[in-house]
């Protein structure tokens, strides 16, 4: 894997467990708020981070970690995903994955591997938003094919929007929980800092 970044410790990223977050390299959208930029490209302009070095960080510290976050960039984008989430689970360490729902293929990889716990997934904006939001042309069926394999998957998840309101407003929010977040599932709003 291409990993851009790592914390050994988080208690907010992994819901109701103690973390670490790997950041992979490589992300498929520009949106504007994005507070990772420097990890769009698909190699670390800095070098990356040795993964033998996170796995044996993650077994000094596996007696008082209960999970890894693999985020981004976008996690879904490594070939090599399944693999490092497999090597994850062999440690008795559970595994979240954060994605922007373009590779709905991977997700369904991971979720067959059985070697994911916990999906969050941003929904970015109303359907007619959404490549003006990503800051690249978007094929949004892909976003519902990925929204119906987390739902299907039976696996605990959430959706997330964060509010950009210089390019949502008010009834853009409403339509979109309206119109794309499924009922059943968890959804969270975060605020844009920016």
């Amino acid at each position: 894997m291409v990993i851009g970044g790592f914390h050994p410790f988080t208690l907010s990223d992994f819901p109701g467990h103690v973390a670490a977050i790997v950041f992979t390299q490589g992300c498929s959208m520009r949106c504007p708020y994005c507070h990772n930029k420097h990890l769009w490209a698909l190699q670390a302009e800095h070098g990356e981070i040795d993964e033998e070095h996170i796995v044996t960080v993650l077994d000094k510290r596996s007696k008082r970690l209960q999970g890894v976050v693999i985020t981004g960039g976008e996690p879904t984008l490594q070939q090599e995903l399944v693999r490092f989430a497999t090597r994850v689970k062999a440690m008795g360490l559970r595994v979240k994955i954060d994605t922007n729902g373009l590779c709905p293929e991977k997700l369904r990889e991971l979720i067959l591997a059985g070697v994911v716990d916990y999906i969050a997934m941003d929904i970015k904006a109303p359907w007619e938003k959404y490549s003006i939001v990503c800051g690249t042309e978007i094929n949004t069926t892909r976003i519902q094919t990925s929204i119906d394999c987390i739902v299907g998957s039976g696996l605990p998840h959430h959706f997330r929007t964060t509010w950009y309101r210089q390019m949502l407003n008010d009834s853009d929010m409403e339509e979109l929980r309206r119109t794309m977040v499924p009922p059943s599932s968890p959804y969270v709003v975060q605020k844009c800092i920016m």
